[in-house]
């Protein structure tokens, strides 16, 4: 089991970047409390809104509208574990993701490949997965596999279990993926538990995590909603991952598009805990700024870094294991 090298410790050596100081941090938790509770998230699927009022949430079903209370919000926090652990196949590819530790993998998930061969720009099959997940199981900087690439060979509607069953085949390390409905989830998970030896060891070392991103601005939509209330059932880690773009679907301003980007977060986080209190969770983040002359993400952009550090201190005051995009 790998517990890496922990990055802001306080310790007498290394640095620590601090984008906010704890009182601006208090005003962003807050701020993101009223939104959570005032304004509230639109909500597409029944179980989740019947999860969502069975544990003292406010639902407008008419509305598609979910307002959570404060203490519904705090209280999920408190009960999300302050420690993930994603398994490989030999315990010697454990990561333990917890306060301060830091792991890297790869960013996914690309739709087309430059053949290694003929160098051709083309779109990426189910072979690629199973390629690039045996290169990042040689590498030892990647601790665990995420889908660098989907395969695009096969239908789209079970592409997420094709990807995992040629990522599972091919490397030692913990697999992530998203499905994006209950049928996939299951099914990822299937063939988890094939390798795992059933559904209860599969739990207790999960091979497998799962994604979801919600919809800026403040939605979950069914297939997100299905798959946190399904990978928390069967206790798989999830990494609750906003992809909001400052300037078009979040407010231009960095504390302004972290409120938003907190309250897409906690309400998946809260969704997780009202359907099985201790569900493992991720605080995820692939948010940035939008880049004004192409209207596309500026990945790579400074703002990114300064969003990611920024979001690596809310998670830390959370108690919450976090996954931000890098540089």
């Amino acid at each position: 089991m790998k517990r890496n090298l922990q990055a802001g410790a306080r310790r007498n050596a290394g640095l620590r970047m601090e984008v906010f100081s704890e009182a601006d941090l208090d005003d962003i938790h807050l701020a993101t409390l009223e939104v959570l509770e005032r304004t509230g998230v639109h909500v597409e699927q029944e179980e989740a809104f019947a999860v969502f009022a069975d544990g003292g949430c406010r639902v407008e079903r008419d509305k598609g509208l979910v307002r959570i209370p404060s203490t519904v919000v705090e209280d999920a926090i408190r009960s999300a574990p302050a420690k993930v652990v994603l398994c490989g196949r030999e315990p010697a590819y454990d990561v333990v993701l917890e306060a301060g530790r830091v792991a890297f993998t790869n960013f996914s998930e690309g739709v087309r490949v430059v053949d290694p061969e003929t160098g051709e720009l083309r779109d990426s099959t189910k072979r690629d997965v199973g390629e690039l997940a045996r290169l990042a199981d040689y590498l030892s900087e990647f601790d665990t596999y995420e889908m660098a690439v989907s395969a695009r060979d096969v239908p789209e509607v079970t592409m997420a279990v094709h990807n995992a069953e040629a990522a599972l085949a091919n490397t030692r390390k913990c697999v992530g993926t998203g499905p994006l409905t209950t049928l996939e989830a299951e099914a990822v998970f299937d063939l988890g538990a094939a390798i795992a030896g059933g559904r209860d060891a599969l739990r207790e070392r999960p091979l497998v995590y799962l994604g979801v991103c919600p919809v800026s601005p403040l939605k979950l939509p069914s297939g997100v909603t299905e798959v946190i209330i399904t990978a928390a059932r069967a206790g798989i880690p999830d990494n609750v991952l906003s992809m909001a773009m400052a300037g078009a679907s979040s407010p231009v301003t960095l504390a302004g598009t972290l409120v938003t980007h907190n309250a897409e977060v906690l309400a998946g986080i809260v969704l997780a805990q009202l359907t099985e209190r201790g569900a493992p969770c991720i605080y995820g983040s692939s948010t940035t700024a939008i880049d004004l002359r192409l209207a596309a993400a500026s990945v790579g952009s400074p703002e990114l870094g300064l969003i990611s550090a920024a979001v690596a201190e809310l998670a830390h005051r959370y108690r919450l294991p976090s996954f931000v995009a890098g540089l």
